[in-house]
């Protein structure tokens, strides 16, 4: 089952008989710095993607400056081990002043510039610049109020559900129609980062879009593509990835990021696995095969013979092209004799013996 739902977005399409859409994330891989922020830009729309998200915060309007453990992200996580909240948000937000520079450069390059608003003020600042649509975070799902403003802008939301009960995915969704979305985009998410493989939970793309009839996509935090080339081999209509520039340059999200040669990869091979699903099934030659069928393999004189000569192996054999008998008449060829002269490479047919 696939939903039969498409969404505008630009001269975009999501829909599940258009390219996969593909969303190049920034977060904090800009490492504060807007001329890399702008060069992060430049090589989204250079791998072939759609859209560049970034995230409208401050480590203010996300947390408190504190010192408590609640505040502290645990030890043993990969990236962030220990760090504070407010230590982290402060370093990877994109300041409010680069955004217009960076929506900009996006547009200029035939990018669908998006963001990720956290708060009411957030909502208000990105209306002034114009976004198309809006992207909700996996941690966010559970503030509907937030949820609700975002849809009364009467803009597509594109919604994470990492970590989400089907429950709580469906209280989102019910506040977002309610407030007036009517283009919505769930994606399956692992909100893990890294995320690993066997914890994908790819099975939730069908079952979401069973659950509530929308466009359904990825938000991919595994290493790699080869997560979000199997989701769209599976229906995913949109994948989002955060990319980097290098990931040798460090940053708060770089160990998961693609680089823009991975990015570009993942945007032909998710949209080769969407139209090889989509292929369907089928035997016989396709219309691509038709002109291999001359490849075929048939009976051929090999060598010059003269009329009456006997039909052997060493005058007659099974070779590519096609054109001459089929190859299972071989043994009842053999031993025949020819009534008519035929040169080297001349197709055998019954007419010659």
């Amino acid at each position: 089952m696939t939903s039969t739902q498409a969404i505008a977005v630009g001269t975009s399409r999501i829909a599940a008989d258009a390219p996969v859409f593909v969303i190049g994330e920034m977060s904090g891989n800009h490492n504060r710095d807007l001329d890399r922020a702008l060069a992060i830009v430049d090589a989204v729309a250079g791998a072939g993607a759609q859209a560049l998200k970034i995230q409208t915060y401050t480590a203010d309007t996300l947390t408190i400056s504190s010192d408590k453990p609640a505040f502290r992200v645990a030890n043993d996580h990969g990236l962030w081990g220990n760090r504070t909240l407010y230590e982290l948000y402060e370093e990877a937000h994109t300041p409010w002043d680069w955004h217009a520079p960076i929506f900009e450069r996006a547009r200029s390059q035939g990018l669908i510039p998006f963001s990720t608003p956290f708060d009411l003020s957030s909502i208000a600042f990105l209306e002034e610049l114009g976004v198309e649509l809006y992207k909700t975070a996996s941690a966010e799902i559970v503030d509907l109020p937030l949820i609700r403003e975002i849809a009364r802008t009467g803009k597509p939301i594109i919604m994470s559900t990492g970590m989400a009960t089907l429950a709580e995915i469906d209280a989102a969704v019910s506040a977002a129609r309610d407030a007036g979305c009517s283009d919505l985009v769930l994606l399956a998410c692992t909100a893990a980062y890294p995320a690993q493989p066997q914890e994908a939970r790819l099975g939730n793309i069908e079952v979401l879009r069973r659950a509530f009839d929308v466009p359904v996509g990825l938000s991919d935090h595994t290493l790699g593509i080869g997560v979000g080339v199997a989701a769209a081999a599976l229906g995913a209509v949109v994948i989002e990835k955060h990319v980097t520039l290098d990931r040798r340059d460090g940053g708060v999200d770089s160990d998961f990021s693609l680089s823009p040669a991975e990015m570009a990869s993942l945007v032909v091979a998710s949209d080769q696995a969407r139209l090889a699903v989509q292929s369907g099934e089928g035997f016989g030659p396709t219309e691509q095969e038709r002109t291999v069928l001359a490849l075929r393999r048939s009976l051929y004189v090999v060598a010059d013979v003269r009329a009456g000569d006997v039909v052997s192996p060493q005058n007659v054999r099974s070779i590519r092209p096609a054109g001459g008998l089929p190859v299972d008449n071989v043994e009842i060829v053999m031993g025949r004799r020819f009534v008519a002269d035929a040169e080297r490479g001349t197709p055998l047919t019954w007419d010659l013996i």
